[in-house]
């Protein structure tokens, strides 16, 4: 799937298998044009990613080959353990987690999944959790907690589940308990977002000693299509929504509302996942040897003052 901003390096590209199609079937030598014209798609996709805007980031976070949680977890562990459950009402499928082995360190994962297809859409509810699924994600935390694992989690979605029946089953209670659970937990909490990280529905399971997110991807309390809705009746604002939230990597990152950017391979994350998955795995590798070596106490205290900072106006 190409987006539209994608779509003069896509030209190029079709031009360069042309060329090289050519000289295959005609024998002549056109190396020097190749590679002229390869250092020009290299230069053209640099200019393209560095100067995305707000809206091109939140169309690249969607993108529908980008991995989702099941496929870091896949690709960064040796042997993965699903757990599933919240011991009250079911399993919300929208909701994954287990423990997950990683160069023989064992971790606690647990994340938003979404589907690839229409069917897989419809089991994961599009990544949107009910109350059980963030009960089940804090049954699993404090599972981790009880045998001293530490924990990460992956952060992708367009929200917690609006329905009816959710909020009958306590959606904001659900979630403001996990906000005050998480704070409190003795053990290291990574918190990662790889795609989209909307609203309450993301901060349910984004309470962590270290916030991250992949270059690629949003960070906001509402999407610009909604942002749009309620200012502007209309979707057709979505674009200047974007640039109002200041919902980006980058945003977030100088509002110190995140620890960090993990980069991706030049043309985001489902360009290369692979390479994704090894940069990953190094990045939760060193971020947990270096929460390791803190005492919990302190941990716990570090965790509060950083979030408790957030949002803090001083007046002179």
């Amino acid at each position: 799937m190409l987006l539209d901003f994608e779509q003069p390096i896509a030209a190029l590209e079709g031009k360069l298998q042309e060329m090289k199609k050519l000289a295959e079937e005609s024998q002549v030598d056109v190396s020097e044009a190749v590679k002229a014209l390869e250092e020009k798609i290299k230069t053209l996709k640099k200019e393209t990613y560095a100067n995305l805007t707000r809206w091109q980031r939140v169309q690249l976070s969607r993108h529908p080959d980008r991995p989702y949680t099941l496929d870091y977890i896949e690709g960064i562990t040796d042997k993965f353990v699903e757990l599933h459950g919240d011991r009250t009402v079911g399993d919300d499928k929208a909701m994954v987690g287990g423990f997950g082995e990683v160069d023989g360190r064992s971790i606690m994962f647990i994340g938003q999944q979404k589907g690839r297809n229409t069917k897989q859409r419809q089991l994961r509810n599009f990544g949107m959790a009910n109350p059980e699924g963030y009960r089940k994600a804090l049954r699993l935390m404090k599972m981790a907690e009880k045998f001293g694992r530490p924990i990460v989690t992956f952060i992708d979605t367009p929200g917690a589940f609006p329905g009816l029946e959710a909020e009958e089953r306590g959606q904001g209670e659900a979630i403001a308990r996990n906000l005050k659970e998480m704070f409190m937990l003795k053990v290291p909490v990574i918190c990662i977002i790889i795609g989209e990280g909307a609203s309450g529905g993301a901060l349910g399971i984004a309470i962590g000693d270290r916030v991250m997110m992949l270059e690629n991807t949003w960070y906001s309390v509402i999407s610009p299509e909604s942002c749009s809705s309620i200012l502007w009746r209309s979707w057709n604002y979505k674009e200047q929504a974007a640039e109002a939230l200041k919902l980006t990597a980058t945003d977030m990152l100088q509002h110190k509302l995140i620890d960090g950017i993990i980069k991706e391979p030049l043309g985001g994350a489902h360009t290369e996942p692979e390479k994704m998955m090894r940069v990953l795995k190094k990045e939760i590798n060193k971020l947990l040897d270096e929460l390791e070596e803190i005492e919990p106490e302190e941990r716990i205290m570090q965790r509060i003052e950083k979030f408790s900072a957030m949002g803090v106006v001083q007046e002179n």
